[in-house]
């Protein structure tokens, strides 16, 4: 396997953590484990395809666990692992700069809005 190589160490940080949906399936999962169909619930406007791709890639990343329990239908859930929760401060520093930059954002007369604050998870953790 090849080599990857990072210029700096928050490039891992950020491409662990890219992609348009992955912020907000780990915000979800940071108030409980939850099934694929909760999650994409959650996340109006999420493909299927899209969520089971990025589910795919933390659980890779060991951010996230899946559990498969054995019933018919099987069921899958998904929660934060240690690595995943250790997520928990970048991601709350993360929203409390998105929050000041949209209202510095409104101040400069750049009409901005946040839709959903859900890092509450987090914050009970």
């Amino acid at each position: 396997m090849a080599e990857k190589i990072y210029h700096l160490a928050v490039d891992v940080t950020l491409k662990s953590i890219s992609g348009k949906w992955k912020t907000a399936i780990l915000c979800n999962l940071g108030t409980k484990p939850m099934r694929t169909g909760e999650l994409k619930r959650q996340l109006p406007g999420i493909s299927q395809r899209i969520l089971t791709k990025q589910l795919k890639e933390l659980v890779e990343n060991d951010i996230i666990c899946r559990k498969v329990y054995p019933q018919t239908p099987p069921q899958v859930e998904y929660s934060l692992t240690a690595h995943g929760k250790s997520l928990r401060e970048i991601l709350l520093l993360m929203s409390k700069w998105g929050e000041k930059q949209v209202a510095k954002q409104n101040k400069q007369g750049k009409p901005t809005k946040i839709l959903d604050h859900n890092l509450t998870g987090f914050e009970k953790m």
